[in-house]
């Protein structure tokens, strides 16, 4: 399945600058690992070594926030990958 990826700023770097790029998968984790394939690092600045979310990054598919990386994803879904803000 294809879907459309908008990733957060702090990662542009690694797309040669693109904040919207296609990725096929049947879920979040394959997403990412097409992802990491295409644009080697990337997977490793938003999940830990044990496959979950860093706690600075969130995911959304649509409108829905994600944390579990086994979310399935639909063709033609949007993705979104953001830092997460934090202060007080």
């Amino acid at each position: 399945m294809t879907v459309q990826v908008r990733l957060a700023a702090l990662l542009h770097n690694y797309t040669g600058g693109a904040a919207l790029v296609p990725a096929q998968g049947a879920t979040v984790a394959a997403v990412l690992d097409d992802l990491d394939r295409r644009y080697p690092g990337i997977r490793f600045r938003i999940a830990d070594e044990q496959g979950r979310l860093r706690r600075h990054m969130r995911c959304f598919v649509g409108e829905t926030d994600v944390r579990d990386l086994a979310t399935p994803v639909a063709e033609g879904d949007e993705v979104f990958i953001v830092g997460a803000l934090s202060g007080g």
